[in-house]
């Protein structure tokens, strides 16, 4: 039995692409190891809490997330001294 288990920052992603990550994995790992196996292939979706995630020593926070997002890349450390 198969299980994918995706964390993530919380409000990054809406419910309906959550569900899309569970579909499109489920569909991946099916690709796989064949269709007998969709039954017993798990995904879950876990939130960590914005600031509970970090990189390079830095926390991530989902307003982070957002910016990277949208292309308006900032340097964890810069938004991490302006959030202390």
């Amino acid at each position: 039995m198969p299980l994918v288990n995706v964390k993530i920052i919380e409000g990054v992603f809406t419910e309906e692409q959550k569900r899309e990550m569970v579909a499109r994995l489920t569909e991946t790992m099916v690709a796989i190891e064949g269709e007998n196996m969709r039954p017993v292939t798990w995904v879950v979706v876990e939130e960590v809490r914005s600031g509970d995630w970090g990189i390079g020593g830095q926390s991530l926070t989902t307003a982070d997330v957002k910016a990277l997002a949208a292309g308006r890349p900032e340097p964890m450390s810069s938004a991490s001294n302006a959030r202390s």
